[in-house]
């Protein structure tokens, strides 16, 4: 006899909620692709190597230990260290030996790596706007972010920690 929702431990989802689960899938394999296309078409890098120039230009002196970027990025070591080696290649971020009790490695915004982040910005931000912002009201945007920390929390404390942690707003890159 096939598993049915009645013969399984585990409570099979409601109609209601399965249309939700649908509805948030949907959202998370559609959204990066999108964000994804305009980034490479417009300024020829992809979201996560946006991300990274992103995350040096919030770091106090615009620079990251490679593993605490990787945390900051949500990207594993070896992905951060493929998308450091061709934002490099590109000058746009440079690393360097740091001193003290181990081996690391820091990756520092370079000028040039401002310069990047200052074009490409207006149009990742219009395609932001256009496919999640402009698309929901402000009450709504607000629960969606509220929801998205709460699954994060479950999914990934260290990562739902960045999140709550307060900041400064970075500096103008206009």
């Amino acid at each position: 006899m096939a598993d049915t929702p009645e013969t399984q431990d585990e409570p099979w989802l409601s109609y209601e909620q399965q249309k939700d689960w649908q509805a948030v899938m949907a959202l998370v394999m559609t959204l990066p692709i999108g964000l994804d296309s305009q980034l490479k078409k417009d300024a020829g890098i992809n979201t996560f190597e946006y991300h990274v120039l992103v995350e040096l230009a919030e770091a106090p002196e615009n620079s990251r230990i490679m593993s605490n970027l990787a945390t900051h990025t949500r990207g594993s070591l070896s992905r951060l260290s493929h998308a450091v080696s061709r934002l490099e290649a590109a000058g746009w971020v440079e690393r360097r030996a740091c001193g003290g009790a181990g081996r690391r490695t820091e990756a520092r915004l370079t000028d040039a790596g401002w310069a990047k982040l200052r074009d490409s910005a207006p149009g990742h931000v219009r395609e932001v706007r256009r496919l999640v912002i402009d698309a929901l009201t402000d009450e709504q945007l607000r629960a969606l972010g509220s929801a998205a920390r709460e699954i994060v929390a479950v999914a990934d404390p260290g990562i739902a920690a960045i999140l709550t942690v307060p900041h400064d707003p970075p500096a103008d890159v206009s």
